[in-house]
């Protein structure tokens, strides 16, 4: 079976080989005698039927976040790795975890290195986890690692949930309108169709065209409901995989008003990436080809030009203020890092510094947005009540 693999060399180079195995633990193996640390492995093309990762979304139903801080926790108490394994077996029931815990623990028994196990279930431990376990393995130091990752990961976190707060106010007051809409069009709207039908009087030609949908959605109630929940269905796979391949953000940026407050949001994200990485001991060109995989594709791409400046012996602070990576203010703070060896920290406290700043505009957006939705709806659903009134005050000024 055909294996691709992305490795780091001795010279801390993040490359991508293929490798004939019977299994992923063989490929790893035959990388490490190579004197190359796999960092993950996946089947070639062709091979998906024969992967060893885990079936399903399993990297969905395991939580990272709460694994690492549970393990951690036990490190500190003075467990060994494996015995602190064999402690989250112990009181783990999810068969998908338990499944991942079970392997980690067998490869861990073998004799192989912790970040070795880890690259064995790419779909579970994505490359910046084995990356800064692997440098923690150098320093043996990986309670400090474990704890740096907690951090990170909680800080976006964070940023997420300020989104999805900010998102879901006005995600029911659209549902609550197009509810109330629905409504209105299919049982409303062809009741007072029929009574204008027989009043003999001609309508306004606005009014006419809406008692022509709603008869038309009275008539037809169960082929429109269904029609709705077919469109909001692909409405919902688009979004997915839209969202999935990353250029949701490349939309954002380009919107008028948002697009630079998404683009500093991106790049404080790989500012936080990439200082955790430099602090936890990675090279910075390694470092930099493993936040390749956190951010979207244009972002990629200046991210390429920026490390092939950094290997040609170029300053990390040239590099991103050349590919269009760096803010004034991390440029500045970037410059202080180089000057006193402390660039990971200085990269850590640009996205802190970002990152209020972006929580302060979220808020902000939130609570304009909001009113303006509900003004919106409010105006749809007068617009139809007042369409279905129109004829009733002409009729009403014809009597007087």
């Amino acid at each position: 079976m055909r294996f691709e693999v992305r490795a780091l060399s001795p010279d801390n180079l993040v490359e991508t080989h293929t490798v004939d195995a019977s299994d992923a633990g063989e490929a790893a193996q035959l990388l490490q005698q190579r004197r190359l640390q796999p960092l993950s492995i996946k089947a070639a093309s062709g091979a998906g039927a024969n992967s060893p990762h885990l079936p399903g979304r399993a990297s969905r139903s395991f939580s990272l976040l709460l694994f690492s801080a549970e393990l951690l926790a036990l490190l500190e108490a003075g467990l060994s790795l494996v015995e602190a394994f064999e402690a989250l077996l112990d009181k783990e029931a999810a068969p998908t975890s338990r499944a991942v815990l079970e392997r980690l623990t067998r490869d861990l028994r073998e004799g192989l290195r912790f970040s070795a196990a880890l690259a064995r279930q790419a779909e579970v431990f994505p490359p910046l986890y084995v990356g800064i376990v692997r440098a923690a393995e150098g320093t043996s130091n990986l309670p400090q690692a474990l704890s740096r990752y907690i951090d990170y990961q909680t800080r976006l976190d964070t940023l997420r949930n300020k989104v999805l707060s900010a998102a879901i106010y006005p995600a029911i007051l659209l549902a609550v309108g197009c509810g109330v809409t629905l409504f209105l069009m299919a049982y409303v709207v062809p009741r007072f169709a029929g009574v204008y039908q027989g009043s003999g009087r001609s309508l306004p030609w606005l009014s006419q065209l809406l008692i022509d949908w709603g008869q038309f959605a009275g008539a037809h109630a169960k082929a429109v409901i269904w029609g709705l929940l077919a469109l909001v269905a692909a409405i919902a796979y688009w979004l997915r995989r839209f969202i999935g391949s990353g250029r949701w953000i490349l939309f954002l940026t380009r919107l008028p008003g948002i697009g630079e407050r998404v683009r500093v949001i991106e790049l404080s994200r790989l500012y936080l990436t990439t200082g955790m990485l430099l602090e936890g001991g990675i090279p910075i060109v390694a470092a930099l080809d493993i936040v390749g995989n956190t951010v979207s594709p244009k972002t990629r791409e200046a991210l390429r030009l920026a490390r092939a400046m950094v290997s040609d012996g170029g300053t990390l602070s040239q590099a991103f203020d050349s590919s269009g990576l760096a803010t004034p203010v991390a440029l500045r703070l970037l410059r202080v890092g180089e000057r006193s060896g402390q660039m990971g920290a200085m990269l850590t406290r640009s996205a802190m510094f970002y990152e209020g700043e972006s929580a302060r505009w979220i808020e902000r957006f939130a609570k304009v947005f909001e009113p303006l939705l509900m003004v919106a709806i409010g105006l749809l659903v007068g617009l139809i009540v007042v369409l279905l009134y129109m004829p009733i005050f002409d009729l009403a000024g014809s009597l007087q």
